[in-house]
Order: structure tokens, then C-alpha cells, then sequence
């Protein structure tokens, strides 16, 4: 549901602006404009309730000029500017502060706190304003400046407060206002960056605590990529680009939009989610070991992550080399189970790419994605991890740079990298046991591969076919 919407808003200054509106629409270059200025050019998107909306641009891109437009403290020279559905560019001056007063909070770069009041009145000034009885705002007042970690300095003046300080003053006279919109003008860029960044976090804890709706202004990329659930990228007055972080790291809209993420830490921006697969096979956790070998060596892989029953929660990893073993040991072997490693969580799907490097390192193959509740949802091989990471950066992963690099404890030796490959998430028709997903292995020079069923011993169980050998082995190469 959309709380905020913003339909071809402009806003000039300077003389003549309904006909300088016209000669932009009419396609005439803004530049070529003499005697106005054009701050916010034909701009239109919309906010969704409890999302964190940030706008980015440099400096004189016109996104504080816009902010201003979204409560009428500018009000736009042209378009339409929604707030729960009413229209607040056709409201009479009582009707628009009253909406202010309901649905709409600001908080300032620069503070602006009331110096001759205390820090208890300064949060609790909106509800003074609103008619509230003193001991009922004062009450709220002190509740939202603990929230903001400020108990114990009710009573100080801002001029005792460090620039942090005054700003969460801020912060908490926003939220005493109760608005289901905050808006928030470069709030947090005077700020020293350790400070900056503590105030990012409170942001975020306060906003999923209350749901709030958040229209974030900021000139800093870091900030926003990891503030908001959506970016709009303005320049020139104009909105270029609107997507989450991901979308627009990954896919910017033009040339503009790429050089401005160029330097983004990939990694930290970059989620599970974005370049996860569907596993390339599935292996079930009471097939027989031969079974199990048969499917490893059909798709080429050396391993796979082991399933519940019909139901997809992860139980751990199975490694070919290790069931192989153990088959030359136990030619009778007809389960699993016991060489199941029960170890690895596996990551969410919203985990950064920064998180799962050393995941990816500890074990020969995939890293396992799953949900909330445990079950499989997808795979990371080392080649996507380290080609999401190069992408952008003039470093670009290929099978052939990513085919030298050693395992954990393992010497460097030539590798040849796997094709990618994908199959469906769902079990096949029949089959009731619980499922592994493995991971695509790469041929070491001068090895066979564990193909040879000329001393393959029959599976027990009746329907299993036949299987590899029982001596056959499963070479480790990094997994796609």
C-alpha cells in the first residue's frame, strides 16, 4: 500500500514559473531557461507504508527541495503530492497543518533545537503544540529520549550536548509527533562518522520497531545502500533511477547511476538471494550409498547438502570420497546416514556476499541457503560467490581464473571449472525420502573420473539400479 505519492512534481524559482512548467514539459532543454531556476523537474514515485525511502544525489540535485515539496514547506509550482490519498497541493493552510500535525514529522541537518528550552521540552514541543496536557507529553516526551538513548539528560540544555546528542533531541521530538511519515533532510551528515554511524543503527532499530514510513535524504552512497529499502538516484532535478540497493548496483540505468556505485563495497550491498540456485540434483537421505555416488557422478559433483523428508530442511552434507571410503570398507553399506556431517546452519537468503566468503572457503562445496524455518531454498558455488564479487570491479571472475585456486588446507593444483547448471526445486514423483543438493566439482589433470562400474557390487535395496563402483572416488575441485 502506498502512503506517499508523488506525481510530475516541479518546483521552479524565480519569475514566470507556471510558464517556465509549460516550456518543460514542451521539451526545451532547462538550461537554455533565463530568469528561474529549476530545482525539481517533472519527479514521480510513490513511498510504500513502512518502507525506509531514500533519495541520493550530489549536492544541487535537488533532493532537499523535493523533501520540502512532499510536506508543502515548498510547495510544488506544479503536480500532485498524495499523503494517505488527499492531495496536500489543493489543501486550505488549516487543512495542511493539521495534516502535518497527524500524519508527518521532520528531522533537520542542523538540529534546530529551541536553545532556551530543555532537552524534556524540545522532544516534548510537537505535543505542546497539538494541545497536549504537560504531564501526558512529558510523560511520551521521556519515553521516545530513552528510546533514543538520552535518559538522564531530560533536564540539559543543547548547549551541553555534543552534535550527536542534539540530534537525537532531534530524533526524538520526530517521533513524539507520532507522524506515520518521518522525514529526514542529510539528518545524520554532520555528524562525526562513528557518531553517523550509531545513529544509522538507531534509525534502523526504531524503524523496525515502529513501522515507521521514512523519506531519507542523504549525498552519501554507503548511507544510503544501507538505509533504505528503496534508492532514488536524482540528478539535475530529476530522478534517474528508482530500485533497492541490489538492483542498482547490479543493474544501474545508465552511465551516470554506474559511475556513482562504482566504488561500492559489492560484498556489503550484495545478498544470498541475488545469486543463489536451485540445487543441480537431489539425493535423498535413506538412499543407498552407491545411489548416492551414481547421482554425484551423472552431474559431475563431489558433494551435496542432505534434506529432511519431503520437506526440505537441511541436516547437513555428504561427501563422495567419504562414501566411497567407507563402501570399500562395508560393501554391505545401504545408508547414509552415518557419513552425514550435522554441522552447518547454512545463511539466509538477505545474508551479504561479506559473510558468506568464509562459509564458501570451510567446505568443498556449495554454501546452503534456507529459510526461517530450516528448509533448503538454494545454493552458492564458489565461482558465482567470486564472480558477484568481481562484477563492476575491472576484475571479472571466469572459470579459467577461478580454476587455480586452493581449497582450504589444500596445495594449488590445475583445475578445470564446471559447467553451471540448475534443476527444479521439487522432488521427483515417487520419491519419499529427504533430499541433498550438491555442488559442481572440477576434474583434476590426470585423474578418471569415478565412472568405472566394472566392480560395482548390486545395491540391496530392490529399485536402486545399478551404482559406481564401490571403490570409485569423487575428486574435490571448487564447486559452482
Amino acid at each position: 500500500m502506498n502512503i506517499l505519492e508523488c506525481d510530475h512534481v516541479y518546483k521552479i524559482f524565480g519569475r514566470d514559473k507556471k510558464q517556465v512548467v509549460q516550456k518543460l514539459k514542451d521539451g526545451v532543454d532547462p538550461k537554455s531557461i533565463k530568469g528561474a531556476t529549476v530545482a525539481v523537474n517533472d519527479v514521480s514515485f510513490d513511498v510504500k507504508e513502512g518502507e525506509i525511502f531514500v533519495v541520493m544525489g550530489l549536492s544541487g540535485s535537488g533532493k532537499s527541495t523535493l523533501l520540502r515539496t512532499l510536506n508543502a514547506l515548498g510547495p510544488a509550482t506544479a503536480g500532485t503530492v498524495k499523503i494517505k490519498g488527499t492531495d496536500i497541493t489543493k489543501l486550505k493552510p488549516a487543512e495542511l497543518r493539521k495534516v502535518r500535525q497527524q500524519s508527518m514529522s521532520m528531522v533537520f541537518q542542523h538540529f534546530a533545537l529551541l536553545p532556551h528550552r530543555t532537552v524534556l521540552e524540545n522532544a516534548a514541543y510537537p505535543l505542546e503544540i497539538a494541545g497536549v496536557s504537560k504531564e501526558e507529553r512529558e510523560a511520551k516526551a521521556r519515553h521516545e529520549l530513552q528510546v533514543a538513548g538520552l535518559e538522564g539528560r531530560e533536564d540539559s540544555y543543547p548547549s551541553q550536548l555534543s552534535g550527536g546528542m542534539q540530534q537525537r533531541v532531534g530524533l526524538a521530538r520526530a517521533l513524539c509527533a507520532e507522524g506515520d511519515i518521518l522525514l529526514m533532510d542529510e539528518a545524520f551528515s554532520a555528524l562525526d562518522p562513528l557518531i553517523r554511524r550509531d545513529m544509522q543503527e538507531l534509525l534502523l532499530e526504531i524503524q523496525a520497531r515502529s513501522k515507521r514510513t521514512i523519506i531519507f535524504i542523504t549525498h552519501d552512497l554507503n548511507e544510503a545502500m544501507l538505509l533504505g529499502n528503496r534508492i532514488a538516484v536524482m540528478r539535475n532535478g530529476q530522478i534517474v533511477q528508482v530500485g533497492t540497493a541490489e538492483e542498482i548496483l547490479t543493474n544501474p540505468a545508465n552511465e551516470y547511476v554506474a559511475k556513482f556505485v562504482q566504488d561500492v563495497d559489492r560484498s556489503r550491498v550484495i545478498t544470498a538471494s541475488s545469486i543463489m540456485r536451485r540445487p543441480v540434483m537431489r539425493i535423498y537421505l535413506n538412499d543407498g550409498p552407491r545411489v548416492v555416488l551414481r547421482k554425484l557422478e551423472e552431474t559431475d559433483l563431489q558433494g551435496g547438502w542432505v534434506t529432511a523428508s519431503g520437506d526440505r530442511r537441511l541436516h547437513g552434507y555428504v561427501e563422495g570420497d567419504e562414501i566411497a571410503d567407507a563402501l570399500s570398507k562395508n560393501p554391505n553399506l545401504d545408508t547414509i546416514r552415518d557419513l552425514v556431517h550435522y554441522s552447518h546452519p547454512g545463511i539466509s537468503a538477505d545474508t551479504p556476499l561479506s559473510e558468506i566468503i568464509l562459509p564458501s572457503a570451510s567446505k568443498p562445496i556449495p554454501v546452503p541457503v534456507v529459510s526461517k524455518d530450516g528448509r533448503l531454498e538454494g545454493i552458492i558455488g564458489r565461482v558465482a560467490l567470486l564472480r558477484a564479487l568481481g562484477e563492476g570491479s575491472g576484475n571479472e571472475v571466469t572459470p579459467v581464473s577461478t580454476g587455480s585456486i586452493p581449497k582450504v588446507g589444500e596445495s594449488s593444483s590445475p583445475t578445470q571449472e564446471g559447467a553451471g547448471a540448475s534443476a527444479s526445486s521439487s522432488a521427483s514423483e515417487g520419491l519419499q525420502n529427504a533430499t541433498v543438493a550438491g555442488g559442481r566439482s572440477s576434474a583434476r589433470e590426470g585423474v578418471a573420473p569415478a565412472s568405472d562400474t566394472s566392480s560395482a557390487a548390486p545395491e540391496t535395496k530392490a529399485g536402486r539400479g545399478s551404482d559406481p563402483a564401490a571403490g570409485s572416488t569423487v575428486q574435490e575441485g571448487d564447486a559452482e
